[in-house]
This record gives C-alpha cells, sequence and structure tokens, in this order.
C-alpha cells in the first residue's frame, strides 16, 4: 500500500514538475534552406543517445572518430570517417543526398532512415551539430521505430565537457536515457 502510494506521489511530481520546468527542444536546422557550407569540414563525434541501448552499443568499441563533410555536388555530401577502435583505424564512407521538398538528409543505399540535423545549442554549443538517425519499426504492427538515436558532433576535440553534460542531461529529460561517450585517449586516424 505504502509502495502504491509512494508510486503515485512520484509519478504526480514528474508529470507538475515538466509543466513548470518543461524539457528543452533541439531546433531543428532544415537542409534545404540552411547555408551548408558552413557545415563543412572537420567534425569530432562526441557521444550518442536514445531510448534503447540497441541503437547505440556499436559506438561502445571506438576510442574516437572524427568527420569530414564535403560538399561533392550541389545536392551531394560526402561524409569521411576515420575511427579508431584499439590500435587499429578504419575509414567508411557515407553518401547523403539534398531532396527537393525534403527536410531531413537522404543516406545512399538507406531510403528508410531519416537523417535530420538540429542545432547545437541544445547541447549550449554554437560549434556543434546533433544528427538524429530514424528508421521506421520493422514490422507494421510496431509501434516503435527500429532506430532513434541522437549523435553530438563537436568542432573541437577539446571542447568543455559541459557541453557533453548538457546533451545528455537534455536528452535524459526527454526520455533518451541510454547514453555513450567516447573516451578520446588514442591517437586520432587520419
Amino acid at each position: 500500500m505504502l509502495g502504491e502510494t509512494l508510486s503515485i506521489v512520484l509519478h504526480f511530481y514528474t508529470f507538475v514538475y515538466q509543466i513548470f520546468v518543461p524539457c528543452p527542444h533541439p531546433e531543428q536546422l532544415l537542409v534545404n534552406s540552411i547555408n551548408r557550407h558552413q557545415y563543412l569540414g572537420k567534425w569530432f563525434f562526441k557521444a550518442a543517445v536514445s531510448n534503447r541501448e540497441a541503437d547505440i552499443s556499436k559506438f561502445k568499441m571506438f576510442d574516437n572518430i572524427v568527420f569530414t563533410m564535403e560538399d561533392t555536388a550541389n545536392t551531394t555530401l560526402v561524409l569521411t570517417g576515420n575511427m579508431r577502435i584499439g590500435d587499429a583505424c578504419i575509414k567508411q564512407n557515407w553518401t547523403y543526398h539534398i531532396q527537393p521538398g525534403r527536410d531531413d538528409l537522404l543516406l545512399q543505399g538507406r531510403p528508410q532512415r531519416r537523417n535530420m540535423l538540429w542545432n547545437g545549442t541544445w547541447a549550449n554549443c554554437r560549434d556543434c551539430i546533433i544528427i538524429q538517425e530514424v528508421e521506421p519499426p520493422l514490422k507494421q504492427t510496431d509501434s516503435k521505430d527500429s532506430l532513434n538515436r541522437f549523435m553530438l558532433y563537436l568542432r573541437q576535440k577539446d571542447l568543455d565537457s559541459e557541453v557533453v553534460t548538457t546533451f545528455l542531461r537534455n536528452s535524459a529529460c526527454l526520455n533518451l536515457k541510454e547514453s555513450v561517450r567516447l573516451p578520446f585517449e588514442k591517437a586520432f586516424c587520419s
């Protein structure tokens, strides 16, 4: 009885708290209307969040990841990742297309995936960008997306850790409580 009462009180407190102190929400950057050139160049992947551990588990094996964003054509962006796993380096490319009438990026080979850009101010960082990857449910009877994760990218590798803390705190407020943060302990791959 006491447990049920405590649970109800806690639930009510959480509800009332969110009314007076709502979660901050990220601001979407619409790919058809932003200046893409300001996002070209080097980016350091720092952290990822999701509401499921499976969506971010692959990032746990990395020490660091450095991406370079290049504009290869008027509507095509290439992201090259140099990833450190232990003493090994892995290099991979992803090609994104900007489609008229869409506010997200289309990843070549994965047309079902939505790749949305969010303003880094959600992490209290002007030199950051957040990318959300979402894939629809695997079956029509499923109610949850099969993938939904947010990834934080920084322009500077040694940015204040408060940025990552803010990103994780704001994500947790939106029930994105599973997280991974890369340690950046080893040399970067090139």
